[in-house]
């Protein structure tokens, strides 16, 4: 008797049987196939500014391992293309979060997402990497796949064992694969139903790397191979002097201090950090510059480091709207992490667009508030989604509002600079080392990425 099998029919009952073996399968046709060819070729994706930051230090990490040269293509900000990557479009054009802001975006989305595919399939990639904003990188990783993947007819005879079955359908599926490694799991314990979700994953996903503790064996329990690498900015720690204090006449910001500006030496400073994403900053920066505007009357000599994101579009629009700023203030440019912690230091408190930013403020030891608005729909999608009440990582792993937040309708100018107010009366601080060590994976967590690959 003979049996006649096509992929979709196999798909999920053989994943469980054959994940250890495909893995190793998998590594070593990236390795022998690497060789054959003289080279490594690496197809990474980032489509934000945190993303780009990892992206980079990954990419260094691989040049420095790899016993093979390795070339690079794919999507990325300044700090990839600084590591040898020829991006193929701005990767501000993938900056887009949330549901209904994605919307007037949509077409532009579908046209990147093509060209994309296009050009890794023309890149012929051993190893496919998409970090972070898992909208667009999913479907990418979803397409290839599909693209990768032909039905495949096997026939075996009555006594064929199902585990063999399995591993040779695994092993002719592999042979015209590239390997996908995904950096930064997708936020399955926030929501609802989020983890029922990840075992999906496992058919264009072959490896996820974790940045936060219980993430690993939370996605391997559905299927998903994992590893828990770290927090990378955690990473800052061990490069940069973070809670080095200095006068705000000691600050220098690209060669211009604050006696250059004008700005006496007993100032009450605060840093202001909008966001990354254009839509946030858009949204964000006139909810802040209120916020500023009533705390003139208590804090006279109020000035503000407004730092900008490693994005063109962020960086057009806060310089066309900084002559209307109501106190002063110095624009802090991306680019250099030491600067930005020296800005910190330079600061009283922060306010800060919810982000990586949070962890980064509590790592330089700054009391901050975060704030976060979307669109109306978006809000109340997620409301009725989240299962958290916490939207910084801090307040999340140590299950408290250690950080002021205001989200929502509650972030509205009145309600900031009364709790900036409060911050700077009071200056609480906090100590974060249990957030740390949670965080904390290793000394390098690209290499252990990296010895992934």
């Amino acid at each position: 008797m003979m049996f006649q099998i096509t992929k979709s029919k196999l798909r999920f009952p053989l994943s469980t049987f054959t994940k250890r073996y495909s893995s190793f399968q998998a590594a070593k046709s990236v390795i022998d196939k690497a060789a054959i060819d003289g080279e490594l070729r690496v197809f990474i994706v980032s489509g934000e500014v945190s993303g780009d930051n990892i992206g980079s230090r990954l990419m260094s990490s691989l040049k420095k391992l790899s016993p093979l040269p390795i070339r690079f293509n794919g999507v990325g900000g300044s700090l990839m293309c600084k590591k040898g990557l020829n991006s193929l479009f701005p990767m501000e054009d993938l900056a887009v979060m949330g549901v209904w802001e994605l919307l007037p975006h949509l077409y532009k989305f579908r046209v990147k997402l093509k060209e994309t595919i296009d050009a890794a399939v023309k890149f012929k990639p051993h190893v496919v990497v998409t970090v972070d904003s898992k909208g667009f990188s999913f479907r990418l990783l979803k397409e290839l796949r599909g693209k990768q993947h032909k039905t495949c007819f096997i026939k075996l005879d009555n006594g064929g064992m199902l585990f063999g079955f399995a591993a040779r359908y695994k092993q002719q599926r592999l042979e015209n694969c590239s390997v996908h490694f995904h950096y930064v799991a997708p936020s399955f314990w926030a929501w609802k139903g989020g983890e029922s979700r990840l075992g999906g994953l496992s058919e264009f996903v072959d490896h996820l790397f974790c940045i936060l503790p219980n993430e690993e064996r939370v996605c391997r329990e559905h299927g998903v191979e994992a590893t828990f690498v770290g927090h990378p900015v955690l990473e800052d720690a061990s490069e940069f002097d973070l809670v080095r204090r200095c006068k705000p006449q000691e600050l220098k910001l690209e060669g211009l201090s604050f006696s250059e500006h004008s700005i006496p030496s007993d100032s009450t400073v605060i840093s202001v950090l909008p966001g990354s994403r254009l839509q946030e900053v858009e949204r964000m920066l006139p909810i802040f510059s209120k916020a500023m505007k009533l705390l003139k009357d208590p804090f006279p000599k109020l000035v503000t480091l407004i730092h900008v994101a490693s994005n063109n579009q962020v960086d057009h629009y806060i310089g066309e709207s900084f002559s209307e700023w109501p106190v002063p203030a110095i624009l802090v440019p991306s680019g250099s992490t030491q600067l930005k912690y020296d800005a910190f230091g330079a600061s009283q408190a922060a306010l800060c667009t919810s982000g990586t930013v949070a962890v980064e403020l509590q790592l330089a030891h700054l009391p901050s508030l975060v704030a976060y608005r979307a669109h109306f729909l978006t809000e109340l999608l997620i409301r009725y989604k989240a299962k958290i009440p916490y939207i910084s990582l801090p307040n999340i792993l140590l299950d408290s509002p250690i950080i002021p937040e205001a989200l929502f309708q509650a972030c509205n100018p009145s309600n900031l600079a009364s709790i900036l107010e409060y911050i700077f009366f009071f200056s609480p601080t906090f100590t974060l080392y249990f957030v740390i060590w949670q965080l904390r994976n290793g000394h390098d967590d690209d290499v252990r990425c990296c010895l992934k690959l």
